[in-house]
């Protein structure tokens, strides 16, 4: 297979993990999806770096916001390692990071990079911007001009 079929492959499933699992809620898909000796390089505070704390977080986000789901603007390759640059939208229905549900609209940018090898997911990098999400939330005073 050539580098960019492999590249192709692997933005396809991790395509798959952001619209189909955390968007769609399709946990049967991420069993698929998810290798079992996967491993986050950054996992959130709270979070085991392993497939159980990534499965966990999914939970905790479709929890709190029902209809959660990413835009994505764009995702590159090299190779088996994708990178993705996506902003993320919900309604909060739930608890999230100690805020009490409050019915608001939220949307934050993340940046990850994702290794998938024979159609896995295998490794996770990434940043998100909770920050905005307290903001939006109210659990963090508005930015003064």
């Amino acid at each position: 297979m050539s580098d960019n079929a492999i590249s192709q492959a692997a933005i396809a499933v991790v395509r798959r993990n952001t619209e189909e699992v955390q968007g769609g809620g399709n946990f049967e898909l991420f069993e698929q999806l998810f290798a079992q000796d996967f491993v986050d390089h950054t996992p959130q505070p709270g979070g085991t770096p392993d497939r159980a704390g990534a499965r966990r977080l999914y939970h905790v986000l479709r929890a709190a916001f029902p209809d959660f789901h990413a835009e994505i603007h764009w995702q590159t390759a090299s190779g088996d390692l994708v990178t993705t640059y996506k902003t993320y939208h919900g309604t909060h229905q739930g608890p999230f990071l100690g805020v009490a549900p409050t019915g608001r609209r939220i949307s934050f940018e993340t940046v990850d990079a994702m290794r998938v090898r024979n159609g896995q997911i295998v490794e996770h990098w990434g940043v998100a911007n909770l920050y905005k999400v307290l903001e939006q939330l109210g659990a963090l005073p508005a930015p003064t001009a």
